[in-house]
């Protein structure tokens, strides 16, 4: 069964909690097929969020991760297995 989740709707949730300055959402799902969490369809499952944002100013990597993950939460109870994330 399908997550549902698109790279799409993942991008315009950041952008709107986040307002971020650079992003790029990535759907990632087709290179995991047959690994942990994949779920047969190829895509939702796995993602690569490359993200800036003005919220990120002096905190360190695992506070900026956790703001993105927490912004992504919903897509990660509904199935998203991976999330690999990049901030500067």
């Amino acid at each position: 069964m399908s997550t549902g989740v698109t790279a799409e709707a993942m991008r315009q949730r950041l952008e709107a909690i986040l307002n971020p300055t650079r992003l790029e959402v990535l759907d990632e799902s087709q290179a995991h097929a047959g690994h942990a969490g994949a779920d047969g369809t190829g895509f939702g499952t796995h993602f690569r969020v490359r993200i800036d944002c003005p919220d990120f100013a002096g905190k360190s990597r695992v506070a900026r991760h956790r703001l993105v993950y927490d912004a992504l939460q919903v897509f990660i109870d509904r199935g998203v297995h991976a999330l690999a994330i990049e901030t500067s």
